[in-house]
């Protein structure tokens, strides 16, 4: 659309009702989890039927809302101004994520860095560990906690709401002979190599190859999707078998929350990429405009370039 002088005119949308129903569908889920969680904390039999609610709202929403915007671009009513506010969200909503991550890898360092060694005593801890965790000598990872190294609840003379007890095992880069056994390792190969099949896809589809695109971007699905099994395999050793658990001091806390939240974020990428997929079975996309895809691309390499971030800090050093 352009105006009287020549230059593009900014599209503006009718009026919709989706920001309201989806801010009440968020609304839900907020309650939904806060609702859960203090049951579950009080012991009582709670029920996530709020937050199934709440999820429930927003996904019907966004799916209407997507579909609106996928079928006003295909009738050719996006200006390349609107087009180009897109591209410019989905970089903040990026820049957004990165911030997000940052936090938790800001924490990490916080406690690796600072609170751990003076909890020991070094630096200005000296009189904190003489008084009240005598003992303790802090390492990385931690398998033992401060309340371990006391004796127990008992000997604490600040009181806590937990027993907290140190992993048997940690998942420490195990050293070149068992890095073959090394779940993080073959993640680590998985996700790199959908973030390659996924650039490759990109290529196909500027080249107006369609058929390698719809075949690539279909590789990167499997490739993600068997990242989200193994992790949850690796949980599942981690419970069962060393101990690693969210009671298992700091450790275990920052290990879950870095990776969980990866984890989810891992899953929201396949999941997007897989609506991707079935957009472009259904004839989407071409050379010239495919933003959609383009968009999802860029958030899939972003959770790719954080797992070896974490895979760094978390795993390795």
């Amino acid at each position: 659309m352009a105006s009287e002088h020549g230059q593009s005119t900014y599209y503006v949308p009718e009026q919709s009702k989706y920001p309201f129903f989806a801010s009440i569908g968020i609304a839900l889920m907020l309650v939904g989890v806060a609702t859960w969680l203090n049951d579950l904390h009080a012991n009582r039999p709670g029920s996530p039927a709020i937050l199934i609610g709440g999820f429930l709202v927003v996904a019907l929403v966004l799916f209407n809302w997507f579909g609106t915007a996928i079928r006003e671009n295909n009738q050719g009513m996006n200006s390349p101004q609107l087009k180009r506010s897109y591209r410019i969200g989905m970089q903040w909503f990026i820049f957004s994520e990165v911030m997000f991550f940052a936090t938790f890898f800001g924490g990490l360092f916080y406690v690796r860095q600072l609170v751990g060694p003076w909890l020991s005593g070094e630096g200005v801890g000296h009189f904190t560990n003489t008084l009240l965790w005598n003992g303790f000598q802090f390492s990385w990872p931690m398998m033992e906690t401060p309340q371990q190294a006391v004796g127990g609840v008992a000997n604490q003379l600040i009181a806590n709401n937990g027993v907290f007890a140190g992993p048997e095992k940690n998942m420490s880069w195990p050293g070149v002979a068992n890095a073959a056994h090394w779940l993080p390792l073959w993640n680590t190969i998985l996700l790199v190599t959908s973030s390659v099949t996924c650039e490759f896809a990109h290529h196909a589809l500027k080249a107006d190859k369609r058929g390698m695109f719809k075949f690539m971007l279909g590789v990167t699905l499997v490739l993600g999707f068997t990242f989200v099994y193994l992790q949850g395999v690796e949980y599942h050793e981690a419970y069962t078998e060393m101990g690693l658990t969210l009671k298992s001091g700091i450790y275990g806390t920052t290990f879950f929350m870095l990776t969980g939240f990866h984890g989810f974020h891992v899953c929201l990428g396949a999941f997007i990429l897989l609506v991707m997929f079935l957009r472009a079975l259904k004839g989407h996309f071409n050379k010239d405009d495919h933003f959609g895809f383009e968009g999802a691309s860029w958030y899939w390499h972003f959770v790719d370039v954080v797992w070896l971030f974490l895979v760094a800090v978390v795993y390795v050093f």
